[in-house]
């Protein structure tokens, strides 16, 4: 079979593709030595090299994300500490790759990409585990002390934030349609990572950290990186205690205004989106290495006239190849082979690929280029080059030119349905017509084959009387023509038959058929013009019925760079299907194709997305004893989404299905900040603080773990975003709205968030509630705090300059401790 690009893996105890893909090269090499000059073994396509490349492509990617994380860490957390964080990545990973033969999961496109996808994603817990036992540390605690407070302190948090990411990923296990069969593989990978990523930041990375010694300021190369990283950590404080402090301070102060502000970026956004600013497409295209061209005659073509325009093809395909390699450096060329054939259409690869037929009014040409990534040159670019240089060739059907490596579906494929046939021909005419005047759409074409010409008869009155029957005449003029059996031979092991019929001379014209007679049961005879009214037309090859009613299907490819094919069909649904269907009553419509897949995927995904929310909700509730500050956690959820949108328009992508992919697993990530903030800001009120320094104290405390598990997961993603390489376009999308969202929501989990809990908190009041979230009652906060309120905002103010005062001995400026 012709396996699917994406299809091509290997699994533990078997072999590579790239081993299976040099043997027969080898082969081939030694065959081409034996045999004679005029006669060459040559390899058509090795689907191998796509996977390999895209491979590849994925472990560069992984390793720059790797580095820019360490990086990062680098930057933010003392050297040693920032080590130990770091051991968590080759860790899950590792216990990772133990685990997927069980999961039935191969290393392959997707599960590379999520292991991308969780490079940034997977040390959040170890962050946040690690800086709170260094913030133990600073406190003058012994190692294993502070190992095992500070594990415990944060352990609910970093629990529950990890159980709602995998919430999160998890209706991408239940996508239905064929994306849901790739996508599934990224959640059981990333769902894995999380998994042993809690259990090594919970247990290993405190033991590790419990052990050692305060340390002196190193020397040489390493002295002169914590140098680098003390002085970033000074500014960082500085930054903290400074500009945001106040901007925080301003944004509590003004708390509707600075509401009022997120409110019009979401409307903004969602403005952009139904403006048609930022648009979707359900499927990027997956550039190949393989263009093929179809072509499809009217049947009973000759197999010397179909040749004859697949020659044609095949000039212009070579005058093309010429073109692109004149202007490439010394003899390369962009052409490995070429392949035609008469009597077969065929298309190569992907889902729903792979599918053939036959007859003498069909060819197919195919273009095997070499590798994209030595070419330069996007295959789709070079099949408009070759579309356009073939032009329009009268007598053809149909003509259609596919590079796209993953084929869920024509871009547009309408299928109409009627009792009467003759109206179905009508209406896609008209529907064809419509869409040949929309920019960018080609290939239109319909799946009414007009079958070969054929004679028609329908039995007489006149022999109705006679006793001749409709078998009688079939039977009568098939014996005439093909023959009728009259006895067998038998020679040797073999049967022969005899047939009779006319002489060959009189089966040559229609004149032989007009001029033939008919027996009647009494043993006379009648003209045949007598017997049967005789009419000359064409039969139907398919007959294609859904409900038990006749269909036709129009299909067009949409050219995403000049025009957008969901676009299209709102235009369609909106101006042509009212129309037809006023004009054709019982006329019904049904969108096939990629519309039928986008439905299934995003309605399985949506009601997926609900249940998520719902989940991670539920997981909210339990740990805050709430239902209101699961709801203020989770207000991070849209804005997530603004930044996801917001980073496809920066970086000029359209959305697509794997972009909300990326939107969904979003939704469990972005709450993780808003997690542990909330869940400071309700420590620090337990101790005894008034609401607005609880939350400066909470979010000064947490910026640095918030920012910091932000710009992991953001510049881990960076170098796959940034990937110019045709082949990483089909995943960007997904990488977009993860790195983007986040970003973008750490701005809103730092100041939005907070000013959410204080417009709650004036709400419960309004409501006339006594207890604001996060209730603390005085009589918790012992006798003296109970006495009045000046002694409980002196309290309050002495426990902020404590927290204040450790912040700027902390991570990023004092020693190791």
């Amino acid at each position: 079979g012709k396996p699917a690009a994406m299809a091509q893996v290997f699994r533990v105890g078997q072999q590579k593709p790239t081993e299976i893909s040099d043997r027969v090269k080898q082969y081939v090499k030694e065959k081409n030595r034996t045999m004679p000059a005029s006669l060459r073994l040559s390899i058509w396509n090795d689907m191998s090299e796509i996977f390999q490349s895209r491979k590849n492509l994925l472990i560069k990617n992984a390793l720059i994300g790797l580095t820019m994380v360490i990086i990062i860490l680098g930057l933010f957390l003392e050297i040693r500490l920032a080590l130990w964080v770091m051991l968590g990545i080759p860790i899950s990973f590792l216990g990772t790759f133990l685990m997927m033969p069980s999961l039935d999961v191969s290393v392959n496109m997707m599960s590379l990409f999520a292991f991308i996808l969780a490079l940034g994603i997977v040390v959040d817990d170890a962050i946040v585990v690690g800086e709170n036992i260094y913030e133990h540390r600073q406190r003058g605690k012994p190692y294993e002390k502070a190992a095992v407070d500070g594990a415990l302190e944060v352990a609910i948090p970093v629990v529950f934030a990890i159980l709602t990411t995998v919430a999160a990923f998890s209706p991408l296990l239940f996508v239905s349609g064929m994306m849901g069969k790739f996508i599934k593989v990224i959640p059981l990978i990333v769902i894995t990572v999380l998994a042993v990523s809690l259990a090594e930041s919970l247990f290993v990375l405190p033991s590790h950290l419990a052990r050692g010694k305060p340390l002196e300021a190193p020397g040489g190369f390493i002295g002169a990186i914590d140098r680098v990283r003390r002085g970033f950590g000074e500014r960082l404080n500085r930054f903290v205690g400074g500009p945001y402090r106040r901007l925080l301070d301003s944004a509590l102060r003004n708390r509707y205004t600075t509401l009022a502000v997120g409110i019009a970026l979401m409307l903004l956004t969602a403005g952009a989106f139904m403006g048609g600013i930022i648009k979707f497409t359900f499927m990027p295209k997956v550039d190949g290495d393989v263009i093929i061209a179809s072509i499809q005659m009217p049947r009973g073509t000759a197999v010397d006239e179909t040749g004859k325009i697949q020659q044609h093809l095949v000039d212009k395909a070579k005058e093309v190849v010429r073109e692109y390699d004149a202007t490439r450096p010394g003899k390369e060329t962009i052409l490995r082979n070429i392949f035609g054939v008469v009597g077969v259409s065929f298309d190569l690869g992907g889902p729903g690929g792979g599918r053939s037929n036959a007859g003498s009014h069909l060819s197919s040409i195919a273009l095997f280029l070499t590798q994209s990534e030595k070419r330069g040159i996007p295959a789709t670019e070079v099949s408009k080059r070759w579309r356009d240089a073939v032009g329009e060739l009268p007598g053809v059907e149909s003509l259609t030119f596919n590079s796209n490596l993953m084929h869920m579906g024509a871009n547009i494929d309408i299928q109409l349905s009627h009792d009467d046939f003759e109206v179905l021909d009508t209406a896609s005419n008209r529907i064809r017509t419509a869409l040949e005047g929309y920019t960018g759409v080609s290939d239109v074409e319909d799946t009414y084959a007009k079958g070969k010409r054929e004679i028609k008869m329908r039995l007489t009155p006149e022999a109705g009387t006679l006793g001749i029957t409709e078998e009688d005449l079939g039977r009568q003029v098939r014996a005439a023509f093909y023959g009728s059996e009259a006895l067998r031979l038998q020679r040797g092991r073999n049967e022969v038959k005899v047939m009779v019929r006319y002489p060959g001379e009189d089966r040559r014209s229609l004149w032989d058929l007009e001029s033939m007679r008919i027996r009647t049961p009494d043993g006379g005879e009648i003209p045949l013009q007598r017997a049967a009214v005789v009419e000359e037309s064409r039969g139907f090859s398919v007959i294609s019925r859904t409900d038990r009613k006749r269909v036709i299907n129009i299909t067009a490819s949409v050219d995403d760079k000049v025009a957008n094919a969901q676009e299209i069909l709102d235009d369609l649904v909106k101006k042509v299907e009212p129309v037809l269907k006023g004009d054709y009553p019982g006329l019904t419509f049904d969108y096939e194709g990629e519309e039928k897949e986008r439905k299934e995927s995003m309605g399985s995904m949506g009601k997926g997305f609900l249940f998520a929310v719902f989940i991670i909700f539920t997981l909210l509730a339990l740990p805050f004893r709430s239902y209101t500050q699961p709801l203020l956690i989770m207000a991070a959820i849209p804005f997530g989404v603004v930044g996801a949108v917001l980073g496809h328009l920066i970086m000029g992508f359209d959305l697509s299905i794997l972009s909300m992919f990326g939107i969904v697993a979003l939704s469990g990530v972005v709450v993780n900040d808003s997690l542990l903030l909330i869940d400071r800001v309700n420590h620090n009120r337990r101790e005894g603080m008034e609401l607005h320094q609880a939350l400066l104290a909470a979010g000064t405390r947490r910026f640095r773990p918030i920012v910091l598990t932000s710009f992991t997961t953001f510049f881990g993603l960076v170098p796959m975003i940034l990937e110019t390489s045709v082949q990483a376009q089909f995943l960007i999308p997904m990488a977009i709205s993860l790195a983007f969202g986040i970003l973008f929501a750490t701005g809103i989990t730092l100041l939005l968030i907070p000013s959410l809990y204080v417009v709650l908190e004036d709400v419960r009041r309004l409501a006339g509630l006594k207890q604001a979230m996060g209730p603390i009652r005085r009589e918790e906060r012992g006798p003296a705090l109970a006495a009045d309120h000046s002694t409980d905002t002196r309290t309050a103010r002495d426990t902020e300059v404590l927290m204040e005062k450790k912040d700027a001995e902390g991570l990023g400026v004092g020693k190791e401790g």
